[in-house]
């Protein structure tokens, strides 16, 4: 067994028939391979192959051509030193393949391992988040989310009204993000000052402003740092511009407009986005 980043088992992949999947919060993956070259991916044409008859189906299910999926076996088998699949005859389609003895026995035994394996990993698990300070840092970087800016930090001040709340939150380097959201959804949040939550900010949500020519914007947030990277696409591009203490913002842009501004590394920029635009989310 060996970690490795895809692809993964996790201690909740491995259920019982039948029952629904849930929402993976695990912080702690790993891959499992026997002798060095048979995963998840090979043993899903085994049980396709017992579940069907049909090698032709089984490479389909499992995501493999005929060809690949026969020369798969046939390398197994080699290393087996023992046919992992017969031709069967008869029934109404005339035949069809199935798995030997030795196919059954080797299925089965990945399965156990891999009930073996999510074992292990939920026990390392429960071990790494008993470990003081890094239960909220992990919960923190296993998030899944689609926004490209995310900033950890502490509730600092709430105000709140009939309609919306403001929620400011001191980040790393001392800045601070506010947002607006419905005074409805604070109180389902729970918010209280001193509560550690995360700021979520699309990059489509920033704007540059590299000389503000004596004007003020409305723009709650106002973030200023320098142009740490620009990487450019067909149509825009990410520019990522690191504050004070170390955070980046990335603020997708066009690529006329970088070109207009004339955005480059080292330039100096601040980041700006409107407190509707930050969602924000806490411990649950």
């Amino acid at each position: 067994m060996s970690p490795a980043d895809s692809p993964t088992t996790t201690a909740r992949q491995v259920q019982a028939p039948g029952t629904a999947a849930r929402a993976d919060t695990t912080v702690l993956r790993g891959s499992l391979q026997v002798a060095g070259r048979l995963d998840h991916r090979f043993f899903a044409l085994l049980q396709a192959l017992q579940d069907t008859g049909s090698l032709h189906r089984a490479a389909r299910a499992a995501g493999y051509s005929y060809k690949g999926a026969w020369l798969l076996l046939e390398t197994a088998a080699n290393l087996a030193s023992a046919p992992l699949v017969e031709a069967s005859t008869g029934g109404r389609g005339g035949g069809g393949s199935r798995l030997t003895e030795v196919g059954r026995q080797l299925l089965a035994a990945w399965r156990q391992l891999e009930a073996r394996h999510a074992a292990f990993l939920a026990d390392q698990e429960r071990w790494l988040l008993e470990q003081p300070g890094l239960a909220a840092l992990l919960r923190r970087i296993s998030m899944k989310t689609s926004a490209r800016n995310q900033f950890a930090g502490t509730v600092t001040a709430i105000v709140r009204g009939p309609a919306t709340t403001e929620v400011t939150l001191r980040v790393a380097g001392g800045q601070e993000v506010t947002a607006s959201l419905t005074t409805g959804s604070a109180e389902r949040l729970g918010l209280e000052p001193g509560q550690d939550a995360i700021a979520l900010v699309k990059a489509s949500e920033v704007v540059l402003v590299t000389d503000f020519a004596g004007y003020r914007l409305s723009a709650r947030n106002q973030l200023a740092g320098t142009i740490a990277r620009v990487q450019k696409g067909a149509v825009s591009s990410l520019v990522g511009v690191t504050l004070p203490g170390g955070a980046t913002v990335t603020a997708s842009v066009t690529n006329d407009a970088v070109e207009a501004l004339g955005l480059a590394v080292g330039q100096a920029a601040t980041a700006t986005f409107k407190s509707y635009a930050v969602m924000l989310a806490v411990p649950g």
